[in-house]
Formats: structure tokens, C-alpha cells, sequence
């Protein structure tokens, strides 16, 4: 059962024992084994890679199959069905319009005395794209984590994915690839994936930027080899805190919180809502979908153990409480949703109104459904064309401005105890 509770402060406990669930001793007992599988592929390359995908996931591949050939891609297109791929190619160009409005400009200043200041952006030269599979399918993953990564430029996009157990990868998967622009596909999953592509094998080239999300142990291993590559986040578990008042319908309310549920059983589904009548409502409502819903188990258990419905006194309580909790997705189905969003200031994507469910954008509304979890968008954002691109920071100065600031540079340099710092400037502004 869905719990509610009334007290300011249980709600505050309760949102930080939620926002703490994926902290525990078992975790620290999976890093261990994470560490062991990345010195290993780092050693022995494509031999581990091959070993722990017959260890983990019962299949025995050779080198060679571990590349998608360009026959299995071509066939995936008739493995797909007409309205499939419509969705596929409407989603792909929704998603690509967004991310090229998010595109960063490179730009140059001319100041005084010619000297000329500025930034250039540019890609990077290989992105390593993690989409979990096996037993699921998750175009829509390919399709956020390689459209940001083609409008930014990068010229090799390397995705790895696990296959099932007939050695194939879901053909929804391999047409959302080829609509994306990825250039290459490789059949690998867990943590050994995430080895390959930090530190290249003979088969699986070595990558700048990892993204995607995956379990715990996929999880821990990008954050094991940041440092080696760059990589996008470390997701945790999917969440949804939804902010409702009288206005809303206690059956959609409902549906959203299983839509979240239904993820994982470490998935958190949390209403906020000023009307105790919509409370008990959805409280019911979630009861009655349950009933013959087809991830039951690991939907109820969700509920269980990270669901809750919190009555609240007024609207800016709850802001102020789904600020504490800084929510992957933050759903106001209010009067007048873009006046309370002015009080929202941690959020990974904000959905606006009784008509924006977060399926819209966890499919193709354009913005990116890699979000920042587990409070971590309190400092992070979305993942987008940015997360594949740096920049460089671009300084000229002529002899005229040099000579004008030497003397700060010189006595900045001499109080840090860095003489050759001073004269770099002295010798070239003397005389």
C-alpha cells in the first residue's frame, strides 16, 4: 500500500531515507569485483572481454562476433515493423531539433591594445555509448545518447550493448543505431564493457566520453575509470516526484507514479499534494492498477518500499520539499504549473500541466531523458550535444599589452615563488 503521511517533517525524513537509497555496504562489496574486471580487460583485452561475457551471460562469442556485421543491421529493418520505425524516425528528428538549439558557440573578443581573448568549442573524437539489453529493448536510449553526440560533431560513435541469448541484439535497437548515426556496434554488457571502451582492446577502440546508463555494476565501473575517459553521470535508480493540486485526476496521478514504479524496485514515486481527498484517491487508484499490472512484483515492491504520498499545507511547502529531494523528474500537475515552477530550483527535466506525462519525454518530446538522479541535480544536468565537447580557451596579447600588465604578472609570480613565471615576462617587456 501506498503510504501518506501529514507531517512536514516525517516527509523530510522520509524524502532524504529515499534519496539515500542506493548508499549501502553491499555496493562497496560490488566495487571490489568491478575493480578486478577492469584490471583484467585492461591486461588481457579481448580474452577477458570474451571470458566474463561466457562467465555473466552464458554466451560463448569469438572476436570476430563481436562486431555487428552490416547484414544483421541491414536485417533488423525488416525485423521492424512500419509503425515502429515511424516512431523511431519522428522521435529521431524531434530529439535531433532540440539538441542542435543546445549546440555551444565558439566566440572571439578583440579588446584594447590588440589583445584578443576567446573560447572554441570543439568535439571530441570518439563517444562510447552503453545501452542496456539482453532480455529488454531500449531504442529510446540509443536515440538520447547518440543524437546529442552526432549533432556535437564527433566523427566515430562506438555503442555497446549486450545481447540475448541467441547471440542477437534487438533489432528496434540496431534501426534506432542506424537512424542516430552511430558508426559501429559491439555485443558486450556489464562492467567488461565499460572496460573495453576506457581502455580499447584489439577488437573494441578505446573511447574519449562514456555514456548510458546500466546496473550497479556498469554503474561503478564508469565511476572507476573517470579519470581515463570523461563520462556523463552516475545514474541511480529512475524517480518521480509529482506536485498535484484539486485540479488533478487521481487516475492519471496514479499512472505516473506506476510508470516510474515500474522500472525497478529501487524506483521512487513520491506525490506532493495540497488536497487530502486527491491523496486518498490515488492511494486507491494505485491499488486498483496494481492489481493486473504486468511488472506486478517488482512494480509493488517500488511502492512499497520507496512510494509515498505527502499532504501538504500549500504549494511553496511542496516546492520547498521537492527542492530537498532534487528529483530526476518533477511533474506539476497544478492550476498553474508555470507559476510554481519559478520555485523550483532543482529539478532534472520539469513537466508542465495535466497533459505532459514523463513518457512524453522519456520518448520524444527532444529533451533528454539522461538525468541526473539521486539528488545529483542539485549540481548536474541532462545529459546533451555538451557532454561531447570541450573547450578551448584562446588568449593573444600584442608587446603593448604585455609591457602594460608585466609588473602584475611579475609580482603575482614572485609572491608564489615561481621566478622563471616572472621572467618569461621580464625578459620579453625589458629594454
Amino acid at each position: 500500500m501506498l503510504r501518506i503521511i501529514t507531517r512536514a517533517t516525517d516527509a523530510q525524513s522520509e524524502l532524504r531515507r529515499i534519496g539515500d537509497r542506493t548508499h549501502n555496504d553491499e555496493i562497496l562489496y560490488k566495487e571490489a569485483t568491478v575493480r578486478e574486471i577492469l584490471q583484467k580487460v585492461k591486461r588481457l583485452g579481448d580474452r577477458a572481454v570474451l571470458d566474463y561475457t561466457a562467465e555473466f551471460d552464458g554466451l560463448t562469442l569469438n572476436s570476430e562476433e563481436l562486431r555487428v556485421s552490416g547484414s544483421e543491421l541491414d536485417a533488423a529493418y525488416q525485423q521492424v515493423d512500419q509503425e515502429l520505425l515511424a516512431a523511431i524516425q519522428l522521435a529521431n528528428r524531434k530529439i535531433t531539433a532540440f539538441h542542435r538549439k543546445r549546440i555551444p558557440k565558439s566566440w572571439v573578443e578583440f579588446a584594447e591594445d590588440e589583445v584578443v581573448l576567446g573560447k572554441r568549442y570543439t568535439p571530441v573524437d570518439r563517444a562510447g555509448l552503453y545501452v542496456p539489453g539482453g532480455r529488454a529493448s531500449y531504442p529510446s536510449t540509443v536515440l538520447m545518447n547518440a543524437i546529442p553526440a552526432k549533432v556535437a560533431g564527433v566523427p566515430r560513435i562506438i555503442m555497446i550493448t549486450p545481447p540475448g541469448k541467441e547471440k542477437k541484439i534487438n533489432p528496434a535497437v540496431l534501426v534506432a543505431a542506424q537512424e542516430a548515426g552511430v558508426t559501429e556496434i559491439y555485443k558486450v554488457g556489464g562492467a567488461q564493457a565499460i572496460a573495453a571502451l576506457a581502455y580499447g582492446t584489439d577488437t573494441i577502440p578505446k573511447v574519449d566520453v562514456i555514456t548510458g546508463p546500466g546496473n550497479i555494476y556498469v554503474t561503478l565501473a564508469k565511476k572507476l575509470v573517470y579519470g581515463t575517459v570523461g563520462i556523463d553521470s552516475l545514474a541511480g535508480p529512475s524517480e518521480v516526484l509529482i506536485i498535484a493540486d484539486s485540479n488533478a485526476n487521481p487516475v492519471h496521478v496514479a499512472t505516473d507514479l506506476l510508470a516510474q514504479a515500474e522500472h525497478d524496485p529501487l524506483a521512487a514515486a513520491i506525490l506532493l499534494t495540497t488536497d487530502p481527498k486527491l491523496a486518498a484517491k490515488v492511494q486507491q487508484e494505485v491499488s486498483n492498477q496494481l492489481q493486473n499490472h504486468e511488472r506486478r512484483i517488482l512494480t509493488e515492491k517500488a511502492i512499497a518500499h520507496y512510494g509515498l504520498i505527502v499532504v501538504v499545507d500549500s504549494l511553496e511547502v511542496a516546492a520547498e520539499l521537492s527542492n530537498l529531494f532534487a528529483p530526476e523528474h518533477l511533474e506539476l500537475e497544478v492550476e498553474d504549473p508555470w507559476a510554481l515552477s519559478e520555485l523550483i530550483r532543482h529539478a532534472g527535466a520539469i513537466f508542465l500541466g495535466n497533459s505532459t506525462p514523463e513518457a512524453v519525454g522519456d520518448y520524444l518530446a527532444g529533451p533528454n531523458h539522461t538525468l541526473p538522479t539521486s539528488g545529483a541535480a542539485r549540481y548536474a544536468s541532462a545529459l546533451g550535444v555538451e557532454t561531447f565537447m570541450k573547450h578551448s580557451s584562446l588568449i593573444q596579447y600584442s608587446p603593448t599589452a604585455l609591457k602594460k600588465v608585466s609588473s602584475a604578472i611579475q609580482a603575482l609570480a614572485e609572491a608564489e615563488g615561481l621566478p622563471s613565471h616572472a621572467d618569461s615576462v621580464r625578459r620579453r617587456t625589458e629594454g
